[in-house]
């Protein structure tokens, strides 16, 4: 124990955190560096500087319905996991019944699942009720995957205030639903926001079951893969790919700043709301 505790007090660990970061983040600095290059091959020497391909991203007729429909799926996909993820978590954090770890079991299975295998069985079983591939079909594969991300952010929300304001607010005379509304929600804001954020990004992100639930309208994932096939389209996925680097870092920014505010606001009110 005392040559561990060495080891971390000397300059190793914050060695190897330095190392860490930089190998986690290095490819993603030159992203942006790349698609402001004039060549279209990602090379150094930089051959100039351009903005060229950012200035043909809105004339892509094909970009702009992707994105679009990234939206609308991340979007649904991210409110829909978050309201089943709220009733999930409080149903296993406030109450004791048969079967509820085996219950927790299933709804974290797709986590540990290979997304492949999901994603095929999802296929099967779309084809098999009759419905067409479309956005709706990706929705819902992407609620599957999303669902245990959002569980395992709510249930530390739910489990990490006191119950006892619950109680107060029912011994006031409120109703159950008016305590879970003024109450619970309040409470749980935090973790709420992180769990609409983590969705939304995952749904953003997630290639593999869109690539087999999605039909003729593609999202950016699937948009992205198809112009990797062509050279001389690079630039513009570059281009592309920074542009998401920096509203990935927007969302994340205006989500910890709504998370600050809930739970300063929580913590001078008490939770209440009026």
């Amino acid at each position: 124990m005392t040559a561990v505790r060495r080891f971390l007090s000397s300059g190793w660990l914050a060695a190897y955190a330095f190392l860490y970061v930089v190998f986690l983040y290095l490819p993603v600095i030159f992203l942006p560096i790349f698609s402001i290059n004039t060549a279209a091959t990602p090379k150094f020497p930089l051959s100039g500087f351009t903005l060229h391909w950012y200035e043909d991203l809105p004339r892509t007729p094909a970009l702009l319905d992707a994105a679009w429909n990234s939206l609308i799926v991340g979007v649904s996909a991210a409110i829909l996991s978050t309201v089943l993820g709220i009733l999930a978590a409080r149903s296993i954090t406030r109450y004791r019944y048969p079967g509820r770890r085996t219950i927790n079991g299933l709804i974290m299975a797709p986590l540990v699942l290979p997304e492949v295998i999901v994603a095929i069985s999802m296929l099967l079983v779309m084809l098999q009720l009759g419905l067409s591939l479309s956005l709706f079909t990706v929705v819902l594969g992407h609620v599957l995957v999303c669902i245990p991300y959002s569980m395992t952010v709510l249930t530390s929300g739910f489990e990490g205030f006191d119950r006892s304001l619950e109680e107060a607010s029912s011994d006031l005379g409120e109703s159950a639903f008016g305590t879970f509304r003024r109450v619970t929600l309040p409470m749980v804001a935090p973790a709420i926001i992180s769990s609409l954020l983590v969705c939304f990004t995952i749904s953003l992100d997630e290639f593999i079951i869109a690539f087999f639930l999605t039909g003729t309208e593609a999202t950016l994932p699937i948009y992205i893969w198809g112009q990797l096939r062509f050279a001389a389209k690079l630039p513009g996925v570059l281009a592309l790919g920074t542009l998401l680097l920096v509203a990935s870092f927007l969302l994340m920014t205006v989500a910890e700043i709504l998370r600050r505010r809930a739970t300063r606001r929580t913590q001078n009110e008490g939770g209440l709301y009026a």
